[in-house]
Order: C-alpha cells, then structure tokens, then sequence
C-alpha cells in the first residue's frame, strides 16, 4: 500500500511539485497527511488480526510509530481504543 506522490504524479502525466500543489488545493490536506488518514483508516479495519501485522500492513516499519500516530490522531493507543 506505499502510495509514494512522485509515482503518482507520473502516472497523472504531472511533475510531483504540480500533483502536490493540486492535492492540497483539492483535498486540503498534504499528500503525506492524507496518506497518513488512509492508512489509519485501514488500520481500524483490521485492528483485529493484531497490533502488529496492522502497523506492517498499513506501511509503517515499527509497532511502535504506528501506536504513536494512531495516539496522536484517535487520543489513545489501539489497544485502549478499542475497549
């Protein structure tokens, strides 16, 4: 699931500076914020099947940074989330 813009961008035809300044004037939002709302998103998801195959899954390479952004978005870890 690693959206990376750059590719993106050239699959649309466009330089990645001129898909970055389209995305946020659509969307609001940085690429790498919305990429970060996505993968949390799927998170939620599929929380069941564990902690750490989520954070595996949804692209980050440590249980760890996954917890602290799902705190900081949600205001608790995944585990107390969800009880």
């Amino acid at each position: 699931m690693p959206l990376v813009l750059e590719e993106l961008a050239a699959a649309a035809g466009v330089t990645a500076r001129t898909a970055a300044r389209l995305f946020v004037k659509e969307t609001g939002q940085t690429f790498g914020q919305w990429r970060q709302q996505l993968r949390l998103l799927v998170a939620l998801e599929d929380l069941s099947a564990g902690v750490t195959q989520v954070a595996l899954e949804v692209g980050y390479n440590d249980v760890s940074s996954f917890i602290s952004v799902f705190r900081a978005a949600f205001g608790d870890t995944p585990a107390r989330y969800f009880r």
